[in-house]
């Protein structure tokens, strides 16, 4: 097996055969995993950056092993901690499983959107490594809200949340790829900066939408609910887009994170909105 850090570029090997077949779409999920977590990958993946590129689609599937683990560690620390304590061990797991890597990317939007008086300025600000008064307070508020989001539902309700909002808030990053320019000439999602096309887009979008009917179908959470987070999450990721497109002319590596970050956000707050007369369980 072969460990990667997420973001960076896996170590080079002799690209295989191209093939559309299932084992190949297999190693584009592979390929999305490796980017996008810690976990380890089989050796026979191998990489190739055109597969980086292909992986786009898996995106949202990447999204349910995120919520699979975060819902794990909720479910057994629930079982022995109040329920503060099993949402801040489920935050902690979910920020180890990805690297903090979508949290270093809205960390850095914040500081160079806060601090750049220019395009040219925030980007170099976002280039830094460093962390800043803006990247450090917006992040930290972050994570406070999300863990008080959760801390504040039902239990079921965190399990449905978790199951809906990775997914989403990583389809809701595609977007931006699928729509948007890419605006660096190099950097850590230069090989994801080629446009989706439409049936890569619509796979993606399938695995969004599938754990949206399986909640709903289970009962876990009222429609109602489902569909008040889905547009808070969708509002939060428009708002973004298009500060994107006024401030930088396009999107970022970070630009993705922070998507993935504040939709994920903005989906629990709307799922856990007051008014339960309307909204239901």
């Amino acid at each position: 097996m072969a460990e990667q850090a997420p973001g960076q570029a896996p170590q080079a090997f002799p690209p295989a055969p191209a093939s559309r077949g299932a084992l190949h779409q297999l190693r584009l999920f592979f390929i999305a995993l490796q980017f996008f977590t810690r976990l380890p990958i089989p050796r026979w993946v191998g990489f190739h950056p055109d597969w980086l590129q292909r992986s786009t689609r898996y995106f949202p599937l990447v999204g349910w092993v995120a919520a699979w683990v975060a819902a794990l560690v909720y479910a057994m620390a629930a079982q022995f901690w109040p329920q503060m304590v099993a949402v801040l061990l489920s935050t902690a797991a979910g920020i180890w499983l990805t690297g903090a890597f979508h949290e270093d990317g809205f960390a850095d939007v914040c500081d160079g959107l806060g601090g750049g008086v220019n395009r040219e300025r925030a980007l170099e600000i976002m280039r830094d490594s460093r962390i800043g008064a803006y990247g450090a307070i917006g992040i930290g508020m972050l994570l406070a809200t999300k863990v008080g989001a959760l801390g504040a539902m039902l239990p079921f309700h965190v399990l449905a949340a978790l199951g809906i909002a990775h997914p989403l808030s990583r389809w809701l990053a595609t977007c931006l790829i699928w729509r948007l320019d890419y605006i660096r000439e190099e950097g850590k999602a230069k090989p994801l900066a080629q446009h989706m096309g439409a049936g890569e887009f619509l796979l993606a979008t399938a695995f969004a939408v599938a754990p949206v009917a399986g909640v709903i179908g289970l009962g876990m959470m009222s429609w109602q609910r489902v569909a008040l987070g889905i547009a808070f999450a969708t509002l939060a990721a428009a708002w973004l887009a298009r500060k994107f497109v006024r401030r930088l002319g396009g999107y970022s590596g970070d630009c993705l994170g922070s998507v993935q970050q504040l939709s994920e956000v903005a989906f629990y707050l709307g799922a856990l909105a007051a008014a339960p007369a309307f909204l239901g369980n």
